[in-house]
């Protein structure tokens, strides 16, 4: 019987959330978690569950990939199945990049599957098989399902379909195909073009991605009169974290009153990202949110004025639409104050 292994995180591995996203890497033998309905559609035996914590493959890839690779050396498998990984950041980067790993060290099939929303997506679908997925593990048995039929194709030598066909994100693969319909490529595109000037429904053999375009604003006329804000997602916070913004993938963004003091100080203030040392943040978060030297450009009189309060999230695996979302919100409340220009850091 073909042979099975299975990655997941800590979470669904029922070892636990935030406060345990450094879990190291680890396998262990049988079925873990999702592993069980996997086992239950595939038609191979999932011999083995790997898991590792979303924070320590974020955290340490290198580390990560190399300890897994380790685990797989003496493993008979014939295919390599991780996730689901759903909407959440972190988890399908970490699937990602476990699965572009092991189909380059060990040339077997790698499949996993993500929500659209997944910085995952963009980072690894032209290297690897990614199902489009549902939002949360409400839909856990059904995105395993899609996977495993398609993992059945694979492993019983049956042809394989288009994206569109199967249900995975296009990898950006063009193949010469054979149309039934012995239509000439000038008759499919008369077709097309009749259809559209009729406003009836198409679809286009070449399809053009949409880009999300933002208008580039005018510039400021006079710093010496303008009101200027700091935004970041380099994740500066007080030290207790008041708004419990994530460390990766967040959803929640904070606002800080910094009216009344010249800088921000270690231990008062700390970066909660996920994604880089923390060390000099930590130390001197003025680095990351620069309201000593935006103080004495007011002192100095080269802004009109410094808005009081500075805004925060994290950037590291936030999705497209959470960050647009918590962008539009940010905004308001930089409108109510009459902000005329925003310097916003990164890492």
């Amino acid at each position: 019987m073909k042979k099975a292994i299975h990655y997941i995180n800590q979470f669904f591995a029922g070892i636990g959330g935030e406060d345990t996203a450094d879990y190291e890497p680890e396998i262990r033998e049988g079925l873990i978690g999702p592993a069980l309905a996997l086992n239950s559609m595939l038609d191979a035996e999932v011999t083995h569950t790997i898991i590792c914590g979303d924070n320590f493959m974020g955290s340490n890839k290198d580390e990560a990939v190399k300890r897994i690779l380790g685990f797989l050396e003496d493993k008979e498998f014939d295919i390599f199945v991780a996730g689901p990984a759903f909407q959440a950041g972190r988890y399908g980067v970490a699937c990602g990049t476990i699965c572009k790993a092991v189909k380059e060290k060990f040339n077997v099939p790698v499949i996993t599957s993500m929500n659209e929303e997944n910085p995952g997506v963009e980072m690894f679908k032209k290297d690897i098989y990614i199902f489009e997925g549902g939002k949360s593990a409400a839909k856990l048995r059904e995105d395993v399902k899609v996977m495993s039929n398609f993992g059945n194709k694979i492993l019983k030598g049956e042809k394989l379909g288009s994206a569109d066909e199967e249900g995975y994100f296009p990898r950006g693969i063009r193949h010469q195909v054979w149309l039934d319909t012995e239509k000439t490529a000038a008759e499919r595109g008369v077709e097309m073009l009749v259809k559209k000037l009729n406003n009836e429904s198409f679809k286009t053999e070449l399809p053009i991605p949409k880009l999300d375009r933002v208008p580039i604003a005018a510039p400021i006329k006079d710093l010496s009169k303008a009101n200027i804000a700091l935004v970041t997602t380099g994740g500066i916070v007080p030290i207790d974290n008041p708004d419990r913004i994530q460390s990766a993938s967040a959803t929640r963004w904070g606002k800080y009153d910094i009216s009344n003091i010249e800088r921000l100080e270690g231990g008062v203030y700390k970066t909660i990202h996920a994604g880089f040392d923390p060390a000099a943040a930590d130390a001197d978060p003025n680095v990351i949110v620069p309201v000593d030297s935006m103080k004495e450009y007011l002192k100095e009189g080269k802004i009109g004025k410094f808005h009081k309060y500075f805004y925060s999230t994290v950037g590291t695996g936030t999705t497209q639409a959470e960050a647009a979302r918590m962008g539009k919100e940010i905004v308001e409340e930089l409108l109510k104050d009459k902000v005329d220009g925003v310097i916003m850091t990164s890492t």
